[in-house]
């Protein structure tokens, strides 16, 4: 068993064309096919578990592999495998195999789920005192009459500092825009076995009460950027309301986070320009989905036409930014940030990074929970502006509980936990309504329309004091329920 460390981009095959043709890569390149035969049970007990079982072969080699662990990592995968030679296409499980220890007699239901065929072009690479090996592979992956395409690399650590594996791939992204990766083959097959996605919502986040508070952030910002990634992904296939409202979704928790656990990353100004970075990234989505949203909420006439015209344009900025170089640089500097930024080296914050997640979870969801309950006092009577506060407060709750619910896994927490966010989403829900009507007449007054037929009911409906009420009882409520972390 050995650790492996992968950073996977992707890229189009004409690119991939261009970057072998450039004089970046190495004149040494080895070339392989290799067929990759995927098994699990009917039920998909181990894809459920996180496990992967595959017998690979190429030429007259084959190699059967488990792999486990943080296989749902965004861009980078730290996970342990297994490796053992086979003689054919038929999983041989010992008794201290994971899968035996997991499914046990149900060993004898695994079966071909999917088949993964690529054609490898590999280089060795050194750069900034590392040594890694690139892989570039172009195939398709096939379940039963379904495919899809793959054209990526893999860019794994063999030795030294991750810096210079970095390094290199920004040297690749110039000479061929890449994206970061974040589906592992194994998932690809997956998801051609059921109905295709539509949209990418928040995954659980898989803290363990034997992490720290840094590998916990670790971990949860790693979690968000594969939400964004994945709902980008599906916007490169062509506009669609929900996954850019689910992009911006990861964007923000992914902003909450640096909040959540700032103590960890005091003094570190490259998390300073990453979260201006971020907020530039939200705000420059933003205004498609204001659309959206009032688009939802108006009848045809001359009104709709204007925002349709408006929502046009909104969409070519969509996709001009998505394929953006900062974009692209973000989501690098993101994933080499969290395994290897100057806030890991930092003393006067190593107390912080190193407390259990469990007790810096405490503090903060205590932190969270006062300042939502003191900023949101009257609140049916604040301007809007503070109001606005305090959504962002629940906000920030609410993902707080989200990220650190794995931590407080007990039958109490967990019914708890239920109450509570039940409690935070009626909060969320009407302070969402009141925040769409503000923003509504913000963006109308952008297009000069306030005064066109139809706005005065979407700036001032009548259902706003009913609104105020239900967000001050949803509030009472949720200062008077128990804490699910204590």
């Amino acid at each position: 068993m050995f650790e492996e460390l992968e950073l996977k981009l992707e890229l189009s095959p004409e690119d991939a064309a261009s970057l072998e043709a450039s004089p970046l890569l190495p004149d040494t390149m080895n070339r392989a096919k290799q067929r990759s035969i995927y098994f699990d049970t009917p039920d998909q007990s181990l894809e459920q578990a996180g496990l992967s079982l595959r017998i690979r072969r190429q030429g007259r080699k084959r190699i059967q592999t488990v792999k486990a662990g943080n296989a749902r990592s965004a861009g980078m995968f730290v996970r342990p495998e297994w490796e053992i030679p086979v003689k054919n296409d038929t999983p041989i499980i010992e008794c201290s195999s994971p899968v035996h220890m997991l499914i046990g007699k149900a060993v004898e239901d695994l079966a071909p789920a999917f088949v993964v065929s690529v054609d490898r072009h590999t280089w060795d690479v050194d750069e900034g005192g590392a040594h890694f090996a690139i892989a570039l592979d172009r195939g398709l992956v096939v379940a039963g009459d379904r495919r899809s395409s793959i054209c990526e690399l893999e860019l794994e650590l063999i030795s030294g500092d991750p810096v210079g594996l970095f390094t290199f791939a920004r040297k690749i992204d110039a000479t061929a825009p890449v994206r970061l990766g974040v589906l592992a083959k194994a998932e690809r097959g997956y998801a051609l076995l059921g109905p295709a996605a539509t949209v990418f919502k928040a995954e659980p986040v898989a803290l363990s009460k034997d992490m720290s508070a840094s590998q916990a952030f670790r971990h949860v910002a790693q979690t968000c950027l594969r939400q964004f990634r994945l709902n980008e992904r599906l916007l490169e296939d062509g506009y669609r309301a929900e996954p850019l409202h689910q992009a911006r979704v990861a964007l923000r928790r992914l902003r909450a986070a640096f909040s959540i656990f700032k103590a960890l990353t005091e003094g570190d100004a490259t998390c300073d320009r990453l979260r201006d970075d971020l907020r530039w990234l939200a705000g420059e989505l933003g205004e498609a989905r204001n659309l959206d949203v009032l688009l939802e909420r108006i009848d045809s006439g001359v009104l709709y036409e204007r925002l349709v015209v408006a929502h046009r344009s909104a969409l070519e900025r969509v996709a001009e930014v998505l394929a953006s170089d900062r974009t692209r640089a973000l989501m690098l500097d993101l994933t080499e940030w969290t395994v290897r930024g100057p806030w890991l080296r930092n003393a006067h914050t190593e107390a912080q990074r190193q407390m259990p997640a469990r007790a810096f979870a405490v503090g903060q969801l205590d932190h969270l929970r006062r300042k939502l309950k003191k900023d949101g006092r009257h609140l049916a009577d604040l301007a809007d502006a503070a109001r606005h506060e305090v959504r962002k407060d629940a906000k920030k709750l609410r993902y707080a509980s989200e990220f650190f619910t794995a931590l407080f896994e007990r039958k109490q927490g967990r019914r708890r936990y239920k109450t509570f966010v039940d409690i935070l989403e009626d909060l969320q829900d009407q302070l969402g309504h009141l925040n769409d009507i503000a923003t509504a007449s913000a963006v109308l007054a952008k297009l000069n329309a306030l005064d066109v037929d139809g706005a005065s009911a979407v700036v001032a409906p009548s259902g706003r004091k009913k609104l105020l009420a239900a967000a001050e009882d949803a509030h009472d409520a949720l200062v008077d329920a128990k804490r699910f972390w204590r």
